[in-house]
């Protein structure tokens, strides 16, 4: 039984997520670094999507266990 995808997959996302997210939230009042993307904190927006694929990746791999056939 080899190792599941979504494993890896939802550990770099989710971590990736979690590094924008810290960024994202601790430069939110530096209103000249978000003056070129009209205002908006990109950083913060895209890292909780990250964040929320990660997630769902990982509870893919939690829940998603093959289970062996019932003869």
């Amino acid at each position: 039984m080899g190792l599941d995808i979504r494993w890896p997959i939802g550990i770099m996302f989710a971590l990736v997520g979690a590094l924008l997210v810290v960024f994202g939230a601790a430069t939110s009042s530096d209103v000249e670094m978000y003056r070129h993307s009209l205002g908006i904190n990109i950083n913060l927006i895209w890292g909780v999507v990250l964040l929320v694929f990660g997630a769902a990746m990982l509870l893919g791999a939690i829940f998603g266990r093959n289970k062996p056939p019932k003869p």
